[in-house]
């Protein structure tokens, strides 16, 4: 069974949760072909697509000009916890399946509240959007987890840490972050309607007065 893509239903609740549909956005952990390149198709902003593998965004750009948004998609070599971009220069940062990752992800949200703008927003975890159709998320999270389970239990106990709701809040913590919230439950049952939201960290960036 060939499942649809998820980026444009992930990319529909991002545009709904940032509001906007302009200024520059950034992908953090971009790949060859993921979210960034989604939300370009969506919105009238730039994009800025960052992942440590050029070969990947080599690929990202290549896909850009043949979808005709190589004039809003710009790619940058580098990782999450050391972004090559001057302070309070992204309007809305999106991350979608590479924040289990990172090396070091407390250091990587410090860096994102960093680049965001005052008022920008980041929404950064995983999941299927809330528009998936449910037969197809339902046998994505089988393939998942049954690829999970294949490394052993420890493997797959690592898994399930990873998203969850404990785990984000705990690094966001860990990030300072003055405010956040965390959405979904990342481990849900394939069969429960809300597993295709996954899990999701959103925060806003306040005024430094406000911290």
């Amino acid at each position: 069974m060939e499942l649809p893509d998820f980026y444009d239903t992930v990319a529909a609740d991002v545009l709904d949760y940032a509001g906007v549909g302009d200024g520059v956005w950034l992908d953090v952990g971009s790949g060859a072909d993921g979210l960034g390149l989604a939300v370009a198709a969506r919105c009238a902003g730039a994009v800025v697509l960052l992942d440590p593998n050029a070969e990947a965004l080599s690929q990202a750009v290549a896909q850009a000009q043949l979808r005709g948004l190589a004039g809003r998609v710009v790619a940058l070599v580098g990782t999450a916890e050391n972004m090559p971009l001057h302070d309070e220069s992204v309007d809305v940062l999106i991350s979608r399946g590479s924040f289990y990752f990172w090396q070091d992800r407390a250091q990587g949200l410090r860096e994102v509240y960093r680049v965001l703008r005052v008022g920008g927003k980041a929404m950064i975890g995983g999941g299927l959007g809330t528009r998936y159709p449910a037969l197809a998320r339902r046998e994505f999270i089988r393939r998942r987890r049954e690829a999970a389970s294949a490394g052993g239990p420890e493997a797959a106990r690592r898994f399930a840490e990873d998203r969850s709701p404990e785990t984000f809040r705990r690094l966001a913590r860990e990030a300072g972050l003055p405010s956040f919230e965390v959405i979904g439950e990342g481990g849900l049952s394939a069969d429960d309607p809300n597993a295709g939201i996954g899990i999701w960290l959103r925060f806003e960036k306040e005024q430094a007065n406000a911290q």
